[in-house]
């Protein structure tokens, strides 16, 4: 055949013939992506449930698995070695690489010492104190010690009011003066604080009331429950609460605050 240049071409092979060869390529991509799916079935489920006994969250893992299933799948359709696309055991644990072995040992290490009457290991404090002190600022740990020192510290929440309390509807919840007593240099950040504590197991937001019920007109007197009042409309309801320390909040601030007293 010739162009139109007057150079000659060499004629391409017809349709039919380039059939087996598309068929072949087919074939073989399909035997590798079986083969590699069989592997990474076996791999990716162990890796699984090895992480779920370590005690990693459900979400996280299943989020990890899909990432590799999609790069190792990318990388078989791509043509390049699927040796180097089956998804590896993954290990990896909150804290730090860490195989199963490795934390069988720790595991049997921490009884070991549980069972010793002589070991002293505990004196410093649960070992999640340090983090949780660099997990907290200022202002929270000033909320941490007023509770200490002063106890549970009253609460209250805003609703409509409705028959029977049915459709009664949230205006303003877990209203208080801790900012004030505390001293806090943020007081419009109350909430995130609070939240934030509550969120590491050390303070509680509690149905149960203050001993003493007079302390609620103090925080009803506050010029935010007044405006929260008003927007309840005809005969807005108050609900008496407390904020206060968890056991465990109270052990952190003994071991890691100047605090004074005994908090209740």
């Amino acid at each position: 055949m010739t162009s139109t240049d007057g150079q000659r071409s060499e004629p391409g092979p017809p349709p039919e013939t380039a059939l087996p060869g598309l068929v072949r390529l087919t074939l073989t991509a399909g035997w590798r992506a079986l083969g590699w799916g069989t592997a990474a079935a076996l791999q990716t489920g162990n890796g699984m449930l090895s992480r779920a006994i370590n005690g990693e969250p459900p979400v996280v893992i299943l989020a990890d698995v899909a990432a590799v299933l999609r790069g190792a799948a990318m990388t078989i359709l791509s043509g390049q070695d699927e040796t180097a696309a089956a998804p590896r055991r993954d290990t990896r644990t909150p804290g730090g690489p860490a195989t199963p072995d490795e934390l069988r040992a720790r595991g049997a290490a921490l009884l070991a010492q549980s069972a010793d009457v002589t070991a002293t290991g505990d004196d410093a404090g649960h070992p999640a104190y340090a983090r949780m002190l660099s997990e907290i600022t200022p202002d929270e740990a000033r909320i941490l010690r007023l509770l200490y020192e002063a106890g549970p510290q009253p609460a209250l929440d805003v609703r409509t009011n409705r028959p029977l309390g049915i459709g009664s509807e949230l205006v303003a919840g877990g209203l208080n003066m801790i900012a004030e007593h505390a001293g806090l240099r943020r007081m419009d950040r109350i909430h995130p604080y609070l939240t934030n504590l509550n969120r590491q197991g050390l303070i509680a937001f509690s149905k149960e009331k203050v001993d003493d019920p007079d302390r609620y007109q103090l925080v009803e007197a506050q010029p935010q429950v007044r405006a929260a009042l008003a927007r309840a409309g005809h005969l807005p309801r108050t609900v008496y609460r407390s904020i206060r320390l968890t056991t465990f909040g109270r052990d952190f601030c003994q071991a890691c605050l100047p605090v004074n007293g005994d908090g209740g």
